[in-house]
């Protein structure tokens, strides 16, 4: 039988020819294909509208600095590569393309016209590499200041702060930097003035409560009537893909929990099995229960922050706090088991970091007896409030057509009717052994997301359970090797303080942490917003050569100004807090 990864590359090679077509071997198995700079965009045209079963979404579109990597055999030369990482629902697939360049300011055509989310993608890629983007609307900086020097994730771009020099601002530097902050509507192509009015221009944030963090979102008016905006990012940008290629593989693990800051071990989760993904690491079934039980409960940790926060964006008041003070209920029984709350950094290579503490199931008893009859209250509270309702039914809707060309995943995009959660589609930790339903809603809209979101919280209530219920005997920890830190009980009848031997190894896999193979590996998971994923690049060594995190709020916030023209500045709060998103995760 061939799988779906080997037929793509089959029918690439018959459409373009062997020649322009060159398989790599990955340790994820996902199909990977080089092609030339030239060819790049034929290719994948053809992937998107070409085949009968297409890859119609850009999932990710990021790039390597090559010019110092070793372990590259039978990889085409370059000193750059490009990486497009489409998704197929009806395959169920995902394919790789990978285009080599050369120099120190390589460039590429742009693939805008083709998937519209590429426009940030393309501008981080310039930002972060100085590969120029032919082509492109309007290739400027997107997560770094606008004055910035050099392209950070290039390799001789300074990773700590202690390789520069001392940062300062004189007041002189403070003006130019505020300067440049200046929107210029011409800059982007509009016009200040039509037939006789002249347009507003209004700022909303970066500290506006509504925008739900350090978001600056500038509006065009004409009245009330929104007729354009334009997001700036990167307020909240604080290198956490550079972090990943200095910090040892597994000393990385708590820079994650910072991305989706809401999401606790979801972030770890995605990291962790990418990781075991190159090393070749089977986790044991109970660690793997143990990590689906603390994700779900992060999930609903997640969805209350969201629920009681966009009611009250639409101006309701009491459901933050009660939803908040549910929100500490979960956190009691994360402190008691991780010793943790909002960022535990407790899943580690090869499971988690202890076993589960005495008492731990009368605590999750207790949470299941108690967190039905808030989520029913709150439906009457909040879901079946008539104006909660009218601010939200009918607002900010997007077709499911228009969710797949943005990359929409999630609770977001099955507010579009698509059944589609990682969970189920691609199961992963056990989740192919757990009973849960996948929400979905029709309206596309703003009170669409939220019917999503909060079944969602009942849905993880009954995998919860069954966790409680299901519990496997055996190790929290794999005893692969490679797992870090790794269990005491070693091979040896004493472990760590039998021989030397042991104690050094011990030392070695805390202190340096595992000696990765070579290779490249990719895995995402259903986190709380939407997909999350890891992409590593691995060149035989204690740290990661290329860490790229693929987030869902980076192209959830492409949408924005799609949704909200036409509307006015209320409908634009609720927009918002419906789309679920967190800086931390756009920014990283």
């Amino acid at each position: 039988m061939i799988s779906a990864s080997s037929s793509v590359i089959q029918e690439l090679q018959d459409k373009f020819g062997d020649a322009k077509i060159t398989p790599q071997a990955t340790r994820d198995d996902v199909a990977t294909v080089w092609v030339a700079r030239d060819d790049a965009r034929d290719v994948l045209r053809h992937l998107k509208v070409g085949l009968e079963k297409p890859y119609r979404v850009l999932y990710d579109l990021t790039a390597i600095d090559e010019r110092v990597r070793t372990h590259r055999q039978g990889q085409p030369d370059g000193d750059f590569t490009v990486v497009y990482h489409l998704l197929s629902y009806e395959r169920n697939d995902d394919v790789r393309i990978k285009v080599p360049l050369k120099g120190d300011a390589p460039s590429i055509p742009s693939v805008v016209d083709i998937w519209p989310s590429a426009n940030w993608y393309e501008r981080e890629m310039w930002d972060m590499f100085g590969i120029d983007v032919e082509g492109h609307p309007h290739l400027r900086r997107i997560l770094m200041p606008p004055t910035w020097k050099g392209h950070p994730l290039r390799k001789d771009h300074p990773a700590r702060a202690t390789d520069m020099e001392p940062f300062r601002l004189p007041e002189r530097r403070e003006e130019a930097e505020q300067e440049a902050l200046r929107f210029r509507p011409e800059e982007w192509g509009l016009r200040r003035r039509a037939e006789g009015e002249e347009f507003m221009f209004l700022n909303l944030g970066p500290q506006h409560p509504g925008t739900h963090g350090v978001l600056r979102v500038v509006l065009q008016l004409d009245e009330e009537e929104i007729v354009d905006a334009f997001l700036d990012i990167g307020f909240h940008h604080r290198g956490a893909e550079k972090m990943g290629e200095r910090q040892s593989w597994h000393t990385y693990i708590p820079y994650t929990d910072r991305i989706d800051y809401l999401a606790g071990v979801l972030n770890n989760l995605a990291y962790v099995l990418a990781v075991e993904k190159l090393a070749g690491i089977d986790v044991p079934d109970r660690a793997q229960v143990i990590r689906v039980m603390m994700c779900e409960l992060f999930r609903i940790v997640s969805h209350l922050v969201w629920y009681g926060t966009f009611a009250q964006d639409l101006g309701q008041l009491s459901p933050v706090f009660y939803m908040f003070t549910d929100r500490e209920r979960i956190f009691g029984i994360v402190e008691a088991v991780t010793g943790g709350r909002m960022h535990p950094s407790w899943f580690r290579i090869g499971g988690v970091a202890q076993d589960l503490p005495k008492g731990w199931d009368g605590m999750i008893q207790d949470f299941l007896r108690y967190m039905p009859g808030r989520l029913a209250e709150y439906d009457k509270l909040v879901m079946r409030n008539r104006i909660f309702k009218a601010r939200t039914q009918g607002i900010g809707a997007y077709t499911l057509d228009q969710a797949i060309d943005w990359g929409v995943t999630g609770p977001n995009l099955r507010a579009c009717g698509f059944g589609w959660d990682f969970r189920k589609r691609r199961p992963y930790s056990g989740y192919d052994q757990f009973a849960f339903d996948i929400p979905t809603a029709d309206g596309g809209d703003c009170y669409s997301r939220a019917v999503v979101r909060v079944e969602e919280m009942r849905q993880s209530l009954r995998i919860v359970e069954q966790c409680l219920k299901n519990m496997p005997p055996g190790d929290y920890k794999s005893r692969h090797p490679l797992a870090t830190p790794p269990l005491k009980e070693g091979a040896m009848k004493n472990g760590t303080m039998y021989d030397i031997e042991t104690l050094i190894n011990h030392f070695l896999g805390v202190s340096w942490g595992p000696v990765i193979p070579p290779g490249e590996a990719f895995h995402g998971i259903e986190s709380a917003k939407g997909n999350n994923g890891y992409y590593l690049v691995s060149d035989g060594n204690t740290v990661s050569y290329r860490t790229r995190i693929r987030t869902p709020s980076f192209p959830h916030l492409q949408t924005i100004p799609m949704l909200c023209r036409g509307l006015e500045i209320p409908d634009l709060m609720a927009i918002l807090g419906s789309i679920d998103y967190v800086l931390g995760d756009v920014d990283r």
